[in-house]
Parts: structure tokens; sequence; C-alpha cells
């Protein structure tokens, strides 16, 4: 036996490389991705991927592969097509960014693979994760008594919220058909998929019209609150929106909670993508009412641009978030400690990463100021970015509340022609590929769609997308 153990161990020696071999992996590593960094400005934004990729020509086996050709095959099949996230012609969607710092955050926490679930385990680790909690419970404005949760982003987070909820109204399975929660259309689809998980399917969803702004109506949602119970209906959960992926709008946060209060429902706010925003001046006053709420989602890995794979959730009765998530096994008993909360009786999760090290780390090392910055820059480029499109004759939604936009062109053949003209013109902007924009539906009307929220997008960023969307325009206009 002790033969064959000797014989493992030299196959398993590859996993322990030496100080001299790990210096030269993270030579070639840090190589490429210094030289990723360094094109930052001049690589696409986006590529479309028309051709087959070469790594299903390159299968997982036993033998050792060599780290040139490895990153050589991350170069051209992952970071090369698609949607480069990390540029800042990133204007689809929500992007971040993905600061260089987070990174050696992430590097630290995976070399020394602490297991930040359990307080017993590594206190510092979830001491950090608290620390940042009460960093951000102090910005919504939430006081004592509350807890949160560093989850994997903001579709995790709703669904602690929205389970902490479920259990604070202690929800039987027959009374499911008779519940009911009231959002609206712009409300996020991963909120439907938390319902959904959360053994919510059969409740009563409610979608509160909107107003000429796309925010929640607070009449029709009080007199729909007034009906429901007349009809003999059990509201429980109000879901309301700290800017919209859609328009980028925030819900009457304030009225909303009072109403909330009054029918003493379950109050939740989705901030995934404007909660930081309350980081800036002008952000804090739109999203006054946050204080209100009973939990709020907020992603570090949007508003603070770290890498994805960062959301937070914030309980204001860290009471319920324990009640809901904690369970207590035999073989953890040694584990058990009254001295701080532990994430793993806070969340779904047992099995927890270290990822408070990489928002942790940039705001110790940065400070805040810059990150404040920073979003004030968006909110002034997304103001810039309104007035200049119209310049140009596009047709455009509400004026920003925080950092997007919507926008479309009426061609001179009229408004049936509007979506086709549309498509082709972003099919146009996606084969140049310096920046990305995405596209949507609104009131069944094709539109497009700019997000400015990426840390690397500036005024020449946008300037040259106002200048792609000119050139675009009226190369189809000729071609037609």
């Amino acid at each position: 036996m002790k033969k064959l153990l000797t014989e493992i161990e030299k196959t398993r020696s590859r996993l322990e490389p030496g100080a001299g071999e790990r210096e030269e992996l993270r030579r070639q590593v840090v190589q490429y991705t210094e030289g990723f960094l360094d094109a930052i400005d001049t690589l696409p934004a986006f590529v479309p991927n028309a051709e087959k990729e070469r790594l299903s020509g390159s299968p997982i086996q036993d033998e050792a592969g060599s780290l040139e050709e490895i990153i050589d095959l991350i170069h051209l099949d992952v970071d090369t097509p698609g949607i480069n996230p990390a540029s800042g012609g990133h204007l689809g969607y929500i992007p971040g960014g993905g600061i260089y710092s987070s990174s050696l955050g992430d590097y630290m926490a995976d070399i020394s693979n602490r297991y930040a679930g359990i307080f017993y385990a590594s206190p510092g680790a979830v001491r950090i994760e608290n620390i940042l909690v009460d960093w951000m419970a102090d910005l919504v404005g939430y006081s004592k008594g509350y807890a949160g949760n560093l989850a994997s982003g903001g579709s995790i987070a709703n669904l602690i919220a929205i389970v902490t909820a479920r259990d604070a109204f202690d929800i039987k399975a027959s009374e499911m058909d008779k519940m009911v929660i009231y959002a609206t259309e712009h409300s996020h689809h991963c909120i439907d998929k938390a319902i959904r998980i959360a053994g919510l399917k059969e409740a009563v969803r409610r979608n509160i019209p909107m107003d000429g702004q796309y925010k929640m109506q607070v009449n029709n949602l009080e007199d729909q609150i007034k009906w429901d119970l007349q009809a003999g209906l059990k509201p429980f959960m109000i879901i309301a929106s700290a800017g919209t992926t859609d328009v980028g709008a925030i819900d009457p946060l304030k009225e909303i909670g009072r109403i909330a209060s009054k029918y003493k429902l379950w109050y939740h706010i989705d901030g995934a993508y404007g909660a930081f925003f309350a980081l800036t001046k002008e952000g804090k006053r739109k999203l006054a009412g946050m204080e209100l709420s009973d939990s709020v989602v907020m992603d570090p890995h949007k508003g603070l641009f770290l890498p994805y794979g960062i959301g937070a959730v914030l309980i204001k009765d860290k009471v319920k978030l324990y009640n809901s998530h904690r369970y207590v096994a035999n073989y953890m008993q040694d584990a058990l400690s009254p001295e701080e909360l532990s994430p793993a009786d806070l969340s779904p999760e047992l099995t927890k990463h270290f990822r408070g090290l990489r928002m942790w780390l940039p705001l110790k090392l940065h400070g805040v100021k810059p990150f404040r910055e920073c979003l004030e820059e968006k909110l002034l480029l997304a103001k810039y970015f309104y007035t200049e499109i119209q310049k140009l004759g596009f047709e455009v939604g509400p004026e920003p509340e925080l950092s997007v936009i919507i926008f479309r062109y009426i061609p001179e053949k009229g408004e049936k022609y509007a979506d086709h003209f549309n498509e082709l013109l972003l099919a146009e902007i996606h084969k140049d590929g310096r920046v990305f924009i995405s596209s949507s539906r609104l009131n069944g009307k094709f539109i497009l769609h700019v997000a400015i929220l990426s840390f690397r997008t500036h005024l020449s960023t946008v300037d040259l997308a106002l200048q792609i969307l000119k050139d675009q325009l009226e190369k189809i206009k000729f071609a037609q």
C-alpha cells in the first residue's frame, strides 16, 4: 500500500506546484491580463460569434496541458466573442465593468480559501461581510435590528427576501391562492422566478398600472388592495423598483411605504440596479423612502462596478431572516457561536465563498469617494446622451432618472416601418462592435436601450456611441 501511495503522490504533486512553477504560471496569467487591460480601450465591445468555437475540440483529458495553449483558447473563444462586459463601450443591459482591485480580493480569497459561511470557521471573513452589511444598511437608512447577506447576485438576493416575507406571514399551502403580491410589469424578471421558486406560484399577482414615467401608480395600488380585501383575498407583499431595467424608473418609494404600513404588508424594494446611487446627493434625494422597506436588494456588481458574482440583500428584522434560513445539523455542533450572525444562517448557502473580500478590499483601498464620483459621472452622462440623441432626430422616452435612456428613430415612411428600421440600425451597430447597445419592447414597440454604468464609460465613449448612431442612421437612410 505504501508503494501505491508513493506512486500516487508523484501524480498528485501536479496540484501543488513549487514556488518557481507558481511564479511562471502567475507570470503568464498576469502577462495575458495586463495585455487585456492595456488594450481595453481599443477592444470591441461586441463581437458576433459566427464561427464554431475551438473549445469543443479541446476536451478535458488525463494528461496535463500547456498554460500557453489554454490562455490562447481563453483569448480566442472566451474573451473575444460576444459582449465584452469589461469594456466601457458596453452600454447595453446594466453593465458594471469589474474594477481591478476587486480581482486582487478574489485572488487572495481563492488562495487562502477561507470558508465564509460560519463565524466559528472564519471569524474575520464573516466580520468583513457583516461590516459591509452595516455599511449598506446605513446607506439605505436602516437602523438597529437588521441583517443581510452577500449573495451571488440580485436573483438570489431577491429570493432570500421573498422567502423571508413568505415565512413572516406564515403562509400555508392551503391559502396560497388567496395571497396577493403587488408589483408592476417592469419589475425584474428574476422577481417572477423568485416567486415561483419560493412556492408562491399560485399566489395572486397584481400588476399595478404605471404612469407616463413608468412608475407605479400609488392610487391604483391602494384601490387594488382595498378591492382585494373586500373580495376576501389576503394582500401580503408590495414589490417596488429602485431603478427598473427597462427605463431606469424609480417607483414612488415613500408613498408605497406609507401604503404598506397602513395595510401591514411586507414592503420589498428591488434596488439591484439603482440603490447604490444613494451614494450621490441626487440619487439619495430620488431614492428617499428606501428606509421604509422591510427588505431591499442592491447589487455591488452593478453600482459599485465589481465583477459579476456579488449581490446583497438587507432585511430590516434580522429575526425574520434568521428564522427563515437557519438549520442545525449534528455534525456542525462545534460551529455554534453566539458572537456574530453567520451568513449560512441567513441565506440558502451553506458553502460560502469569501466573496466579501472582492468588495471590502476596493472600498478600503480606494475609499468611497471615487465610487461616488463615478456614479455622479454616470448620471451626468445619461443626461448628456438624452439631450444629444434628440439632436440626431431620435424619439426618446422619459428623461433619465438614473442612467438608462430609451429611444427610437421614426423613418420617413412612418411609424409602421419604425420597428424594422430600428432593428436594422441595431444590427449595424452590433456589426461595428465598438459599442454595444441593447433593445427592448415598450408598449409593443421596438426600442433601443442604453445603460450607462460601467466605470470605464466616459464622455469620449458616449460621444463615440452618438457618432456611430449618426453614421449608421445615415447609412441605412441612404440605402433605403
